[in-house]
């Protein structure tokens, strides 16, 4: 699994945050969203597919191996 964001679709709702604190974070200054791992361990997976779909935005992709 790879994750891409698009920063510039982030509204910075932070369902991402939420949802997957170890792989998403927020920029203190506006709360878009900041990647912190974007190949994450597997036992991130589910979380990061949940947070790729509770983003009001769509910014989050997820790439499947």
């Amino acid at each position: 699994m790879k994750i891409e964001i698009d920063q510039v679709r982030c509204v910075g709702a932070g369902q991402c945050v939420l949802a997957a604190p170890e792989v998403f974070d927020q920029r203190e200054d506006d709360g878009i969203v900041e990647l912190l791992d974007d190949v994450p361990a597997e036992e991130q997976w589910a979380a990061s597919r949940e947070a790729a779909q509770l983003c009001p935005a769509a910014a989050i992709t997820i790439h499947e191996d």
